[in-house]
């Protein structure tokens, strides 16, 4: 797999931008500032319609445009497909696949995959756990579009959930007995609240429990990537280890079996109710789970070097690309602006294992950052114009 033409209208520094790519390794070289990263960020988008550096669209659009667009076509085994994004700020974006409108954006899911490592990624292992869910999360997408799916019905009920808490806890703030039973609640006039936050506890069961079993399985099968890749980067290290940790309960042995998984999230749901309607905020699910970095016994947050903390995130980037790569083809190798992050030795460790990738994109702010193991095409990048050198 690998995109091999990359068209952008209106998008980030661009009013407009036409490059034609091919396999092998392909460095977009300039000084910063100049638009670089604009342009991996677009094939980025392309692969997961959400951008590595910023939360929304809105910054993805060009000042004073009232929209952006991305074209892309990706060659896959021989064959062509175009895969075409309009990004509208505040409204729906619209997505067209070999020129055919599909019915949502998301459903141009999975045309392109990409593993992209950018200095951002230092946030997986000294970050909040938010960062690691978001891993988890798009990495699920990545191997099963319809998880894009999954995800946001689950972030549907829980919204829908918070905001019934919300109204429940400050009900029960002016009320003159703040410690009540459910049943002396409802009778204090939030019956209808109680009634239709039990639906939405049926909603968020449901889809909590796909997206926990997706991800339990998910970490069984990263796991002896995660072990192998840090290994290469930082031979003769203590073995780094993933968990994942389920904060709704202090049980660490959770099976995947969605049934069960489902019965155990609304036990805890009911558990915590009251907690919940005091704080007026969902503490049950998916949402306050983590995934755990063990560096031999030690958590890697708080305890790791920053050389290690950098080796544990690009061995979750690098084990990520290896399982989808034992899934069916080669994802799209993206890597914004890493090795000027990294020392000689995982520098050069790194080049070496990606060398052999389909296709690797890379940003450098100077040609001397490409190890010479990543040898191939290169674009210098200055003042947003982008022209073929080698």
């Amino acid at each position: 797999m690998f995109t091999a033409h990359l068209s952008l209208t209106d998008f980030r520094s661009y009013p407009t931008a036409e490059l034609a790519l091919e396999p092998g390794v392909t460095a977009f070289v300039g000084p910063n500032g100049q638009g670089k990263t604009n342009l991996v960020e677009a094939i980025g988008y392309v692969a997961s319609h959400a951008s590595h550096r910023v939360a929304t669209d809105a910054p993805l659009v060009r000042h004073g445009a009232p929209r952006a667009v991305i074209r892309a076509v990706i060659e896959r085994d021989q064959r062509r497909a175009l895969v075409e994004l309009e990004i509208n700020p505040g409204k729906a974006n619209r997505a067209r696949v070999n020129r055919a409108p599909v019915s949502r954006a998301r459903d141009a899911l999975g045309v392109l995959r990409t593993v992209l490592f950018a200095p951002e990624d230092l946030a997986l292992s000294k970050g909040d756990p938010s960062e690691r869910r978001k891993f988890m999360d798009d990495l699920l997408v990545a191997r099963h579009p319809r998880f894009a799916g999954v995800r946001a019905d689950y972030d549907r009920a829980l919204k829908q959930r918070n905001a019934l808490l919300r109204t429940a806890s400050q009900a029960r703030r002016r009320s003159p007995r703040r410690q009540m039973d459910d049943a002396a609640f409802a009778s204090a006039g939030a019956g209808d609240v109680l009634s239709t936050l039990e639906v939405w506890d049926a909603h968020l069961v449901r889809h909590g429990a796909e997206l926990l079993a997706a991800r339990l399985d998910l970490v069984e099968n990263l796991r002896p990537l995660v072990a192998k890749a840090y290994a290469e980067l930082a031979p003769g290290s203590v073995p780094a280890q993933i968990d994942y940790r389920w904060f709704s309960t202090d049980d660490a042995d959770l099976g995947t079996d969605r049934a069960e998984l489902a019965v155990r999230l609304g036990q805890a749901l009911a558990e915590a109710r009251a907690q919940e309607i005091e704080r007026g905020v969902t503490l049950v699910g998916p949402h306050r789970d983590d995934l755990l970095l063990r560096l031999g016994e030690l958590p890697a947050r708080g305890y790791a070097s920053h050389g290690e903390s950098w080796s544990f995130a690009l061995a979750l980037r690098l084990a990520a690309y290896d399982l989808l790569r034992s899934e069916g083809g080669d994802p799209v190798l993206i890597l914004d602006d890493v090795f000027a992050e990294l020392d000689a030795q995982r520098r050069r460790r790194l080049a070496e294992i990606v060398a052999p990738a389909e296709q690797v994109l890379i940003t450098a702010a100077v040609a001397e950052d490409v190890p010479r193991e990543l040898s191939g095409a290169r674009f210098d990048v200055t003042e947003g114009s982008v022209t073929r050198v080698g």
